[in-house]
């Protein structure tokens, strides 16, 4: 990108004043008045309202610029779904022909639009192919199979669990990519710790360019560019299976639902600063020792923000999104993850003096596979084998006797 350069001292003067008074004030939302102030999470419930029915085994959910949201179904095929007009009948993307759906977790795993979506329908996918379940990660014009562009790939043949699949572009514009530890149980391949494998990861890649033989680059800013022996597209390390995570839009951060082996779930939050974070796997399962044997002596671990145990029916964290809405005001800035078992609602918030609030606030209708939201910020939920939509809205319940 070119840069301009500014001659006159005052201009500098200027700018600095913008800067400083920009400091000063407080914050204004998309609608051009101050954000309403935070309430407690304890004082936050979710409800639900079922808008399509008939999917089959949805799987991943993102949001158009038209107000469309396209929902990724396991087989490989893609639905349109619109407020107005409902539940399109037929496929707008079919990949069938190219994804191994076999065992629970294999299939079409994620989806996202290019953030040029609106002149170039570029949709980017991940999914698990033809003929022996490698991760995959893709870009096709909507509509057009057979322009399909593989962009990388990691195999992942002996077991069919422990995929990833998320697929998400941050604010500097690359593109993300998480992939499992290469699956079974207790990290067989080591992989959580392996820098030179992409299981067990998220990537970060520039798809704009291409370098060399490969259809895209790796940001000279990725931590392990100059590493021995690392894949230099890894951004975060020490993942079991984080099938779902999201990029907060306004500042940039991570959030990661990373599933447990038996003892805990985790949410991690990672703001950009922290690249190259290791999670833990497979030394420690959220905050616990696992391994031993994968520990590093003096190894820095970063710590989840966030983390449940499997009593009361939970089983696995699905990942979800900060809400940046605006039908409730009073919410924004919370993150609201699930579990595909217990449906409860789990609501995480960074606290301004440090540290993180939570709660259990509500639950989903039954095994809530992804959260996503559309070109407004609102909140959908995906439910797996019923395969339903459904429409998620915040309500604020002030305690018993509170000003109104």
């Amino acid at each position: 990108m070119s840069r301009r350069r500014c001659r006159p001292v005052t201009l500098l003067a200027g700018l600095f004043v913008l800067a400083l008074s920009a400091l000063l004030l407080p914050p204004v939302s998309a609608g051009g008045a101050p954000p309403a102030p935070a309430v407690p999470l304890t004082e936050l419930t979710v409800v639900s309202e079922q808008v399509a029915s008939g999917l089959r085994r949805p799987i991943a959910i993102t949001g158009l610029p038209d107000g469309r949201m396209l929902i990724a179904e396991k087989n490989g095929t893609v639905r349109a779904y619109h407020p107005d007009t409902g539940l399109a009948a037929e496929p707008v993307l079919d990949l069938t022909a190219r994804i191994d759906p076999s065992d629970n977790e294999r299939g079409l795993l994620g989806i996202t639009p290019a953030p040029n979506f609106a002149t170039t329908g570029i949709l980017y996918v991940a999914y698990t192919s033809l003929p022996a379940g490698a991760l995959t990660l893709a870009r096709v014009p909507l509509g057009a199979p057979d322009k399909l562009q593989v962009l990388l790939t990691q195999e992942h043949a002996e077991y069919g669990n422990h995929n990833g699949g998320q697929v998400a572009f941050g604010r500097d514009g690359y593109l993300y990519w998480s992939l499992g530890d290469g699956g079974h149980t207790h990290d067989p391949f080591k992989a959580g710790q392996n820098l030179s494998t992409l299981l067990g990861k998220i990537v970060r890649i520039d798809v704009n360019r291409a370098c060399g033989s490969k259809p895209y680059c790796v940001p000279a800013s990725n931590p392990f560019v100059h590493t021995p022996d690392a894949r230099p597209e890894i951004w975060l390390y020490g993942l079991r299976n984080p099938w779902r995570f999201s990029i907060d839009p306004v500042d940039g951060s991570l959030w990661i639902g990373d599933v447990g082996q038996g003892l805990v779930e985790e949410i991690n939050h990672i703001r950009p600063w922290q690249r190259g974070a290791n999670l833990g796997w497979s030394c420690r399962e959220g905050t616990p020792i696992f391994d031993p044997d994968q520990c590093r002596s003096g190894g820095t671990y970063t710590d989840p923000v966030f983390e449940y145990d499997h009593y009361n029916d939970n089983c696995s964290v699905t990942g979800g999104v900060v809400y940046r809405g605006s039908q409730t005001p009073e919410a924004r800035g919370t993150y609201i993850a699930s579990d595909y078992c217990s449906t409860r609602v789990f609501a995480v918030r960074p606290q301004s003096a440090g540290g993180y609030e939570n709660a259990t606030i509500g639950y989903l209708p039954t095994q809530p596979t992804a959260i996503g939201t559309d070109v407004h910020g609102e909140l959908y939920v995906l439910s797996d084998l019923p395969g339903w939509l459904n429409r998620v809205r915040f309500q604020h319940v002030p305690p018993a006797g509170a000003n109104q």
